[in-house]
């Protein structure tokens, strides 16, 4: 392979991983589980504040049982990608707004630590740790008004 399409290829590796970030956004807050399969792996390890999950189900029933919000609104942010051949290490800062009934919202930060990798379908997320920084305490389960963790892997 020439420099230019190496250079090419680890570009279009880049942004393939970029948009299953944006992807896993929009997943969650417009409950898109028919498009699980285009973002994560059969065999997908996810670990959160909410619980953990293996394998595709597992994380569908993980992140839509009753939450009891309305809606969320969740943006990435400072996404770093370390690409090693056909895995990648992939972190994300993450702002999460969840609104109520009432209108009454809750605000959740933290980072979400990813592993890739390319499968014959393309790009997918075989692991994902969400690290919390802070939460208020609008949030189920959450009874302190801000929570501050170590936001380190």
């Amino acid at each position: 392979m020439s420099d230019t399409d190496t250079l090419v290829r680890l570009l279009a590796d880049r942004a393939e991983i970029e948009d299953l970030v944006a992807r896993h956004t929009v997943w969650i807050d417009e409950q898109r589980w028919d498009e699980t399969g285009r973002i994560f792996t059969e065999d997908v390890a996810v670990t959160s504040p909410r619980g953990e999950a293996r394998g595709i189900p597992a994380l569908v029933a993980l992140v839509s049982g009753g939450n009891g919000y309305e809606a969320t609104l969740h943006t990435k942010a400072n996404v770093v990608i370390d690409l090693d051949g056909d895995t990648a290490a992939v972190r994300a800062n993450d702002l999460g707004v969840f609104l109520k009934e009432g209108n009454e919202a809750a605000v959740a930060a933290g980072t979400h630590h990813y592993t890739a990798r390319r499968t014959g379908a393309g790009w997918r997320f075989d692991g994902l740790r969400v690290a919390p920084f802070a939460v208020t305490a609008g949030l189920p389960g959450r009874s302190d008004p801000v929570r501050r963790t170590k936001n380190r892997p």
